[in-house]
């Protein structure tokens, strides 16, 4: 079985008390993609950060880091795919979406949640903003 790593970032804008999802062709998320030769996970997060939103600016919070995982179909084979995600604080509010997304939208806690499609999806963000309520 194949077996694929990505990273990822929350992002979270304090002063507008939101977090940005990314609109793909099937559901809604967070800015991610595959590691590349020679990056560890923090370095691949923010590099697909920068290239999916333009968002170059931001404070990478230390103490969160999750780790989602799950199976998909390609080309009739199954894959396994880890998923490690950062979490970041940025006060910019104009993104860049790369042509890999159809749509960008800064949503509170309530609307991230409703409008995310997955539950492990779900179950990181709900661990983000727990962190943020609970320590910044």
């Amino acid at each position: 079985m194949t077996k694929e790593i990505s990273a990822g970032m929350i992002v979270y804008n304090p002063k507008l008390n939101k977090f940005l999802l990314l609109e793909n062709s099937s559901h809604w998320g967070f800015a991610k993609g595959g590691i590349e030769g020679g990056e560890d996970e923090g370095k691949a997060a923010k590099r697909e950060l920068k290239e999916e939103t333009g968002i170059d600016r931001f404070k990478l919070v230390d103490n969160f880091m999750e780790k989602i995982n799950y199976y998909y179909k390609k080309d009739d084979k199954s894959i396994y795919k880890e998923v490690v995600f950062f979490l970041v604080m940025t006060e910019i509010e104009d993104v860049k979406i790369s042509e890999e997304h159809k749509n960008y939208k800064w949503c509170s806690y309530e609307e991230a949640y409703k409008l995310v499609n997955f539950k492990n999806t779900r179950q990181v963000l709900k661990k983000a903003n727990n962190y943020i309520m609970k320590e910044l």
